[in-house]
């Protein structure tokens, strides 16, 4: 696809790092399953944690890359599973830094769908309210409507990608809401 092909152009983050991470998939498989028209790139949350005295209009690199790829997205996907009742620390790292600088976040008024996944039935439902809460602080544009919970998510991935039709069609629904959402 080409950038003139393009009508709305998404970021999917994983709330994990692992490589082979049920977050990672999901995305994998909604990338690959995308309409015509959308894309999306999917970015590592590797950053350094969040200082304050190194948030300066110098900040490391990877942090203002980060900044950018929001910024240039039309809306993001965020994909994140449950640890311990919560979010997982990396994705509440990430969303602190975007959330800078005060009031002027690339995430401010941003369309952004969460996703969670859990291997429990219950779908990762308490990291999925955190990842909310964080995301009306911002404030970022939280895409309302039924949300995307997947519960017993290793039995929906296929070679590394979420290939459960159903749960497939549910979140591209939910996607189509981002689009929406973004005026594309």
């Amino acid at each position: 696809m080409t950038d003139a092909t393009v009508r709305a152009k998404l970021l999917g983050l994983p709330g994990s790092l692992r490589s082979n991470s049920n977050s990672l998939a999901v995305l994998r498989g909604l990338q690959d399953t995308l309409p015509a028209g959308l894309s999306m790139d999917i970015r590592d949350l590797r950053l350094p944690l969040y200082d304050q005295d190194i948030d300066t209009p110098d900040a490391p690199a990877e942090v203002q890359a980060f900044r950018q790829a929001i910024a240039e997205a039309d809306g993001v996907v965020i994909v994140t599973p449950e640890y311990n009742y919560g979010m997982p620390g990396v994705l509440k790292n990430a969303l602190d830094w975007a959330s800078r600088p005060y009031g002027k976040s690339a995430l401010n008024g941003k369309p952004v769908l969460v996703i969670s996944n859990s291997p429990a039935f219950t779908g990762g439902v308490r990291a999925h309210q955190q990842v909310n809460d964080t995301l009306l602080a911002i404030p970022a544009k939280l895409i309302g409507g039924a949300q995307v919970v997947i519960g017993t998510v290793g039995e929906k991935i296929r070679d590394g990608k979420l290939a459960d039709e159903a749960v497939l069609k549910f979140a591209l629904g939910a996607i189509d809401k981002v689009v929406a959402a973004a005026g594309k």
